[in-house]
Formats: C-alpha cells, structure tokens, sequence
C-alpha cells in the first residue's frame, strides 16, 4: 500500500521477525521478495555481528541494507563491535534504538555511516520521530 501511494520517497521494507534468521538464504530469497513484490528500495532487519554474514549475502547482489541494533542488558557491551560489524558487512545506515545517548554519540563517531536514533539520545546523524509518540496516543510512558 506504502509503495502505491508514495511515489517518490525512499522505500525501506521491514524484514519481519522470522523472514531472516533462519539462513542466509532464506533471508536473500525474502530480501529479493521485498525488493520486486513489495516495490521497495532497501530492507531492513535487526540484529549485529551475528547477522554480518547474512548481510553481506544480501548486499554482494545490491540491495541496499539499514541495519537495526539496540539495547539489551546481555549485550550492552557489545553495541559497538555490532555497529562495526554492520558497515563492515554493507549497511548504509543503523537504526539504534533504546540506547543510552553517550553510547550512542560514541558509536556514531566510531563509523562512516550515518546512525538513526530511536530513543538514543541527541548525538546520532538523524531522529525517527514516531507517530504516536508524536500525537501523545501511546500511554504507557511519555517519551
């Protein structure tokens, strides 16, 4: 519906959870998918280091990858080596979500590729603001 209705932004498809953790072929046969069935320009899917192989299947044959990492307490240390590993592995760009500001500023120092922050402070290259945070619906918490 996204693809028929915007003509000119740039698409990014989010891989669901499932469509890519399996295999790398898997995950290239459902990057494919959502590149000539979703008409998208890019796909994105969540992970670090242990997605790098899988990532770079998936760039080798040109479909442009936004990596996604964020905050869980077993892996806090290492946040960085999974920015690393992402550009590494071909991302043009990495959502960090949930990530303490510091950490974050210092991972977008610590790469060449533009960062995206979600809940992670003022220091990475670029903001998603989200709808419903926006408009105050989301009661849980305000963020």
């Amino acid at each position: 519906a996204v693809s028929r209705g915007a003509k000119t932004p740039f698409l990014v498809g989010d891989m669901p959870f499932g469509s890519y953790e399996t295999s790398a072929k898997d995950a290239l046969r459902n990057a494919i998918r959502f590149i000539k069935e979703g008409n998208m320009e890019a796909i994105k899917l969540e992970g670090g280091t242990e997605m790098e192989k899988t990532i770079q299947q998936i760039t080798s044959i040109g479909i442009p990858v936004l990596g996604h990492i964020g905050l869980t307490p077993q892996r806090k240390s290492s946040l960085g080596d999974d920015a690393k590993a992402l550009q590494r592995a071909g991302c043009f760009a990495i959502v960090m979500e949930a990530i303490p500001g510091p950490v974050a500023a210092y991972i977008t120092k610590q790469i060449q590729i533009p960062t995206i922050g979600i809940g992670a402070g003022s220091g990475t290259s670029g903001q998603v603001l989200v709808q419903q945070d926006m408009l105050g619906i989301f009661d849980k918490f305000v963020p």
